[in-house]
Formats: structure tokens, C-alpha cells, sequence
């Protein structure tokens, strides 16, 4: 099919406004119609589904097109030819959209441990591999988003300027208190977090201590500092020493931590 557009997963905002699009009761009608054919149909044939005219139809099915719903083209229906010009078709477009608020990237970690089972390596055990394949995940965003931006040498202010932008689009909500300190103050893998903090909070540390070695930054690490209802790593500028060991090298504050005995301690 000779197509209109092309349409990419959409952003959130993109997200939102195709969920808008579809709470017209009419728009989710054709919108079913359009995904149970199973093939490009044409406006007349969800005219006649929907019981409205053709025009009508035209109109709401050019919405579902705009908001990224549908894919627009020229076919004969049935892959029948026939004389004069082809009619309009629509079909499904190849979009996940997914909302979330606070937004939730339960994709992005199970990409991860996937990954991390497949490539696991000899001797290697599963939190090891799940730890490289997250720097490494981390590793690929950086250097995609240096060489889209060519920033040149990135000394501390210049790194957290884009790994704010960067990060305000995977759903961090990077907050920047000093120039060179960058808090996250969403988790994107919660509640998964809070399920297995010492797991979860070491992939997300990995991934971002990846993402800053990816995007060549100086001056900038990424350090495990767990706080009530946030995400669990900062980037700060660089002490020259490791980072914090203890409960906030493994644990997440947004649940209390367990104790010799299995059991929890007290909030």
C-alpha cells in the first residue's frame, strides 16, 4: 500500500492526544473496525460498519491518521485491480502507545534481563550479566545521543544540561538543584523497584553510569543515593572516590529495608 505518512511509537504527549482522539465513541468504533479486517479497507466499508456516511466516516477516519491511529494509503481493496484511481484505504499504523503518570518503563528493564540471559557468559552469574547488559544498554543511549547532538567536549554543567534533556525523556524527571548536580525524581522501574531494590536500583546505576560514559562526559558520576519516593541514583559532579557503599549501594528507600531475620524493619 502507497502510504500517507509513516508513524513512529509516539512520544507521551503524542500518547495522550491519541487516547483523546479515541474517546469520541464513534472514532473507537471505526478504529475496531479498521484493526478486526485484518487488511486495508476502505471508507465506504466502514461507512457501511459504523452506519454513517461516507463523508462522516472520512472525517473521523482522517483524525484517527492524524493523531498516529491509522495509516493512510492508495490500494485496491481485496489486491482486486481495477480501472480509474485507486481508493483511499486505511489500515492499522505500527504504534504502542502506552501511558503511564507517573510514566513507568517496565520495557526498558525487561529488554534488559533478557538480554542479560541471552548474552550471559560463562561463569558469569545472572546479576552480573543483568549489571553489563544495563551499562551497556546505558553505553548505546550515550553515544546515540552524541552523535545526534555533537556537543564537542562536555565538561560538568555542559553533561548535565543533556543528560537532563535526555533523561526528562525516559520518564526521570531530572530535577537540577546546582548546576552540577542533576536529582531524578521519578523511578521509571517502580514498583518493580520497591520489589527488588538490591536488583533493580544496581541495573538502573549501571545503565546510568553507562549513559554518561556513552555520552562522553567529564567531571559527572553517576551515584547511588537512595531517597523516599524518588528514583535511586543522582548525578553529581565527580568526588574522585567511589561511590556510597553500604544500604544505599544496594537498597531502595522507597521500602524499608529487610532484616537478618526475613523480617521488615519499621518506616
Amino acid at each position: 500500500m502507497t502510504s500517507d505518512r509513516t508513524h513512529h511509537a509516539p512520544p507521551a504527549a503524542a500518547g495522550v492526544e491519541a487516547v483523546s482522539v479515541l474517546a469520541d465513541e464513534l472514532r473507537r468504533t471505526m478504529y475496531g473496525f479498521v484493526r478486526r479486517a485484518h487488511r486495508p479497507v476502505t471508507r465506504e466499508e466502514v461507512a457501511a460498519d459504523a452506519g454513517v456516511s461516507v463523508k462522516l466516516a472520512a472525517f473521523h477516519l482522517d483524525k484517527l491518521v492524524a493523531a498516529g491511529l491509522l495509516r493512510a494509503g492508495y490500494e485496491s481493496p481485496g489486491g482486486v485491480p481495477r480501472v480509474g484511481r485507486r481508493p483511499k484505504v486505511y489500515e492499522p499504523a505500527d504504534t504502542d502507545i502506552r501511558i503511564s503518570i507517573p510514566e513507568r518503563r517496565p520495557d526498558v528493564l525487561a529488554e534488559i534481563l533478557i538480554d542479560a540471559v541471552i548474552e550471559q557468559e560463562p561463569g558469569e552469574d545472572a546479576h552480573a550479566a543483568a549489571l553489563r547488559t544495563a551499562r551497556r544498554r546505558g553505553e548505546e543511549l550515550g553515544a546515540a545521543t552524541r552523535a545526534g547532538s555533537r556537543p564537542g567536549r562536555l565538561g560538568p554543567e555542559r553533561s548535565i544540561t543533556l543528560s537532563e534533556a535526555v533523561l526528562e525523556q525516559h520518564g526521570f524527571e531530572p530535577d537540577r538543584p546546582a548546576p552540577t548536580e542533576l536529582r531524578l525524581l521519578n523511578c521509571p522501574f517502580h514498583p518493580l523497584a520497591a520489589r527488588s531494590p538490591g536488583l533493580v536500583c544496581g541495573i538502573n546505576h549501571a545503565f546510568l553510569g553507562g549513559f554518561l560514559a556513552g555520552l562522553g562526559t567529564a567531571g559527572i558520576d553517576a551515584v547511588l543515593a537512595p531517597r523516599p519516593g524518588r528514583c535511586c541514583v543522582e548525578l553529581r559532579a565527580a568526588s574522585g572516590g567511589d561511590s556510597p557503599a553500604g544500604p544505599a549501594a544496594g537498597s531502595c528507600a522507597k521500602e524499608p529495608a529487610d532484616r537478618p531475620d526475613g523480617r521488615r524493619t519499621p518506616d
